[in-house]
């Protein structure tokens, strides 16, 4: 028994090395395959038990694959923006083709590129499966299942137009410009000034429908007086020393004479060259704008009052909501057609302008962040104007004294006017768009565009297509648009080497390998997508050729045991009685 248990252990170890001979010519054969993982074969030993020590019968050996899947082949650069390896844990995601039903496939092999119908196909035909992207840039929320998952086809009949939905403007605003004032004006003009004067500033700015077409919008500027209540002298070319009785300059107003200013519950009544009781006695334009200021600034409405630019007094309410009253006590110093503040007997007091009522469009602008003591001299009315000429949106922006735009952040911190539904009159579909005014800015100076940017494209063609490191399919089009089209998963399971090896390069699921796991490049102990390359196979020729050293020798020694049983058995045959 124990002679020909011997033959058997030697056939046994025939076998075992044909078998790890096998394994390691697949892997020599495969050295240049991309994404090829190596397998090694692990002897086991089959013993056979005897109850009696006094005899031993040989056991056999039996050989077992085992797989190296989950060790990293070293990466290499290529040229083709579609080709992509996997660095660290995780598999592409394909099917063996883009009809329904096929099976779910992993592999690491990267080398796709488009097929004839623009279908992604890697180097053994397997069409990629990856997370389509919505236009939000969103991804289904059924992402974790492969149901969520489609074939990746990047072809595109036409082009990609890509419609403006943000402008960026930074822009300067000459703080010394002299701003339009309704009383020097006349002629019953009031807010909103619009066409009616001519713009300080303009700038135009291309905004692309949904066609592709470019619509040219104009941004016009005008800084204004106001909205506050305010008020101006009939008289100019004054300054600080300028007599209130100069019959010259102030023809209605004569010493002795009173008026009165009313800002909420607070009255103050001055006399003109002549003192009187209870009143406060002015002599010069620069008396009456220092007592103004030195009382009215310091009380919640707030009043102050300056001279403009060209020679005129100006009062000016500071908060939005506050009104004031002048009024004649004797004479007519504050109505004269040349009295200290109205340019016509008829006039009134102004009162605070109601955004909505004059400014329907305000809604579109950003609120502001200081609404009780806006800067007055910082008020500049914006019109929008529509390729046709008429208006798409107009308002007012205000400049705190700093230069800085004083509005608030919207939430999701920015500074924008939000125009909706523009119709360009060519078909297109309404259209939606903000302007991000958060640079704006009001300093003495030139007016100045320091940069204008928007994100709409004209048509495109297709020029390539590309893989990021996040997995991302990105199309590009000679417009300079982009359109990200699928997210790439990487597909995880907890014992990779329990996969089952199919050919070209891919493996499918089994009970040893576990559940795959779908999970987004870099998360979830995933690793990261490395674009314009590929994975070489982890076979080191050096350590396969001393393996199969090693596997000749023994396979020979085995068939040395072979002959010597042969023998034996020769020479028990050859024994005579």
């Amino acid at each position: 028994m124990g002679l020909f248990g011997s033959l058997f252990t030697g056939v046994s170890a025939l076998f075992a090395q044909s078998q790890n001979t096998a394994i390691i010519a697949n892997n020599i054969a495969n050295v240049n395959t991309t994404g090829y993982k190596r397998s090694e074969a692990a002897f086991e030993s089959l013993v056979t038990t005897e109850s009696r020590l006094s005899t031993y019968s040989p056991g056999t050996v039996t050989v077992n694959r085992i797989q190296r899947v989950d060790q990293q082949g070293a990466i290499q650069q290529t040229a083709s923006a579609t080709d992509a390896s996997i660095s660290g844990n995780g598999f592409f995601p394909v099917k063996r083709s883009a009809d329904a039903g096929q099976e779910f496939l992993y592999t690491r092999a990267g080398q796709f590129s488009e097929d004839s119908q623009g279908i992604l196909r890697n180097s053994a035909g397997f069409v990629l499966q990856a997370w389509p992207i919505d236009a939000n840039g969103d991804l289904p929320a059924n992402q974790g299942d492969l149901t969520s998952l489609v074939t990746a086809d990047v072809a595109f009949l036409g082009g990609l137009t890509r419609p403006t939905t943000n402008a960026e403007l930074a822009i300067n605003l000459d703080a010394d410009q002299e701003p339009y004032n309704l009383d020097v004006i006349g002629g019953g003009a009031g807010l909103p000034l619009g066409n009616s004067q001519a713009a300080h500033f303009s700038r135009g700015i291309t905004i692309f429908d949904e066609l592709g077409s470019s619509q040219n919008v104009t941004l016009e500027y005008r800084k204004i007086v106001g909205p506050m209540a305010n008020t101006t002298s009939g008289a100019s070319g004054l300054d600080l020393t300028t007599s209130l009785t100069d019959v010259a300059i102030f023809p209605g107003i004569a010493a002795g004479d009173q008026f009165s200013i009313t800002v909420g519950g607070t009255t103050r009544t001055y006399d003109v060259a002549t003192p009187s009781g209870g009143s406060v006695t002015v002599n010069t334009v620069g008396d009456v704008i220092a007592d103004i200021n030195n009382n009215f600034t310091t009380i919640p409405e707030g009043l102050n009052a300056t001279l403009d630019s060209g020679g005129r007094i100006l009062l000016q309410a500071e908060d939005l909501a506050t009104t004031f009253t002048l009024a004649d006590v004797t004479g007519t110093p504050a109505t004269a057609a040349n009295g200290l503040f109205f340019s016509g007997a008829a006039q009134t007091a102004d009162s605070a302008f109601p955004f909505a009522a004059e400014y329907p469009g305000q809604t579109s602008f950003p609120d502001l962040s200081n609404t009780t003591t806006p800067n007055t001299q910082g008020w500049w009315e914006l019109t929008i104007i529509h390729p046709d000429g008429s208006n798409i949106s107009q308002g007012l922006l205000n400049f705190a004294g700093d230069g800085t735009l004083n509005a608030l952040s919207d939430a999701e911190a920015n500074i924008d006017i939000e125009l909706t539904n523009i119709d360009w009159g060519n078909g297109s579909n309404l259209q939606d768009f903000n302007i991000d005014i958060e640079r704006f800015s009001q300093f003495a100076g030139n007016f100045d565009v320091i940069f204008s940017d928007q994100n709409g494209a004209e048509l495109g063609l297709r020029t390539g297509v590309e893989i990021d490191r996040d997995g991302i399919v990105i199309a590009r089009f000679s417009n300079g648009a982009s359109a990200q089209l699928y997210k790439v998963p990487l597909i995880t399971f907890s014992n990779a080497n329990g996969l089952q090896e199919v050919s070209g390069t891919a493996y499918s699921e089994t009970e040893d390998s576990g559940e795959e796991n779908l999970r987004e490049a870099g998360t979830g102990g995933a690793g990261f997508v490395e674009p314009s390359t590929l994975e070489a196979s982890n076979v080191d020729l050096a350590d396969e050729f001393a393996r199969l050293i090693v596997s000749q020798r023994a396979f020979g020694a085995a068939t040395r045991t072979i002959n010597t049983v042969d023998q034996m058995t020769q020479d028990l045959l050859s024994l005579r009685g």
